[in-house]
């Protein structure tokens, strides 16, 4: 595909905590989403920084050479997961030594976005000067301060990207006009899109027929957001099902309970390697007086030396995922991972009847901030449920929207690239 060269194409940027996807419009009209892995539009949102060769790998290539050079021994190298999670916080701009050098976490999402630009030209043939990204309604709860670095921040990395000009629209709005594409009558539409690290909403009148005069500010009827999402699922099912086979809430021969704080580092995308640095493990290696199970505290050292974490997280999502596709119980196997023995006997499974009690806060709290949206436009109430993001699938989630919303027609959309396209859609009508 090679765009004419006399377009000057906006590229939409759907810069996800999970997953990143990307599109662009053509001087013709055309949508031309980018598959960024091939036949795939959309690539995880991962850097991967080998230590044996100090190559640096993006996407399902950095997951997949993280877990070569585990199996192979060589599990110094760094994966960094969820760094969207970072924007709006100190962090962002801390540096972190990976093969020897500082770099920034900053410098990560500037490396991140370079490559899915380059993946971009590459595919269309010509240069990218301009982006529409996305942006969650709010990238932090209650704080317009930090809210306002958050976009600030990703602004400015787009910037350090090679993009000239960046514009910004409010992700529920961009797969709101994605799904208006489709529609053959006028739709009072609530979106739902569940990302990796936020759900946003937005309650908005779409059109057939929408005119390119039409100001869109008018139709949109409300907005709303929560700093829950899909790694959020996965955290809390990780201490549900993994983290206790460690010793996550077991108590001393003492009667106090163990130190949480490492179990919470392990379950969580962007601190899993927290978890395994040299003061972690050697307090880790202290609490062994603390263990009243002994086995316990082998398996929580070996999933620290052998850096596992990561794993357990990948095993964890695997199984949310065919849990709620299947709606029967997965067994989580351990015997795949590099040198297991310790966790080689020890057995998790997770059962969907137990997946809304897992994830009762944030089911709830999701559910609830759909129904404060509804609640800005009054009486509007939503005709039809447009569900995307990557978590937009989960079973219990749909479950409590479909209870919430029982006269509004449920439809999923395109769950990775649908933000991406409407941004697209967003600059060329811009």
């Amino acid at each position: 595909m090679t765009l004419a060269r006399t377009a000057s194409p906006v590229l939409g940027i759907d810069f996800g905590t999970s997953n990143s996807a990307a599109a662009c419009v053509d001087a013709q009209g055309q949508l031309h989403p980018i598959a960024l892995e091939a036949p795939r539009n959309a690539m995880p949102t991962a850097v991967y920084f080998s230590s044996e060769n100090a190559h640096v790998s993006f996407g399902s290539a950095a997951m997949q050479q993280y877990l070569a050079d585990v199996q192979d021994g060589l599990g110094t190298g760094r994966l960094m997961r969820a760094i969207k999670s970072l924007l709006g916080s100190a962090l962002i701009d801390e540096q972190t030594v990976v093969n020897g050098r500082s770099i920034s976490f900053f410098e990560v999402v500037v490396m991140f976005l370079r490559e899915l630009k380059r993946r971009a030209q590459a595919q269309l043939g010509t240069e990218l000067h301009a982006a529409m990204l996305g942006r969650p309604v709010h990238f932090v709860d209650d704080n317009p301060e930090r809210d306002a670095l958050a976009q600030a921040t990703l602004q400015r990395a787009a910037h350090a990207a090679g993009f000239e000009q960046v514009q910004f629209q409010l992700e529920p709005i961009a797969a709101a006009f994605d799904f208006e594409r489709r529609l053959t009558q006028d739709t009072r539409v609530l979106v739902v899109d569940i990302g990796g690290g936020t759900s946003d909403f937005t309650l908005m009148q779409l059109h057939a027929h929408p005119s390119p005069q039409r100001p869109r500010g008018q139709d949109i009827l409300a907005t709303s957001g929560i700093h829950w999402g899909g790694t959020d699922f996965d955290r809390l099912l990780d201490l549900g099902c993994i983290m206790p086979l460690l010793g996550y809430g077991q108590r001393t021969p003492s009667g106090r309970e163990l130190p949480n704080r490492i179990f919470y580092e392990l379950s969580t995308w962007h601190l899993v390697h927290h978890a395994s640095s040299r003061q972690k493990l050697a307090e880790a290696r202290d609490l062994w007086r603390d263990y009243a199970n002994p086995a316990m505290h082998q398996r929580l050292l070996q999933v620290l030396q052998q850096r596992l974490g990561h794993q357990l997280l990948a095993l964890v999502e695997q199984a949310k995922i065919a849990c709620s596709e299947s709606q029967q119980r997965q067994a989580i196997h351990f015997a795949n991972l590099y040198a297991a023995d310790a966790l080689a006997t020890a057995q998790a499974e997770l059962d969907p009847a137990v997946l809304p009690t897992l994830l009762h806060k944030p089911l709830s709290a999701i559910t609830a901030c759909a129904l404060a949206c509804v609640a800005q436009a009054g009486a509007q109430a939503p005709e039809v449920l447009y569900l995307t993001g990557g978590s937009s699938a989960l079973q219990p989630l749909v479950a409590q929207l479909q209870h919430a919303f029982p006269a509004a027609q449920l439809v999923h959309g395109d769950r990775f690239g649908g933000v991406a396209n409407g941004l697209a859609w967003a600059a060329a009508n811009a």
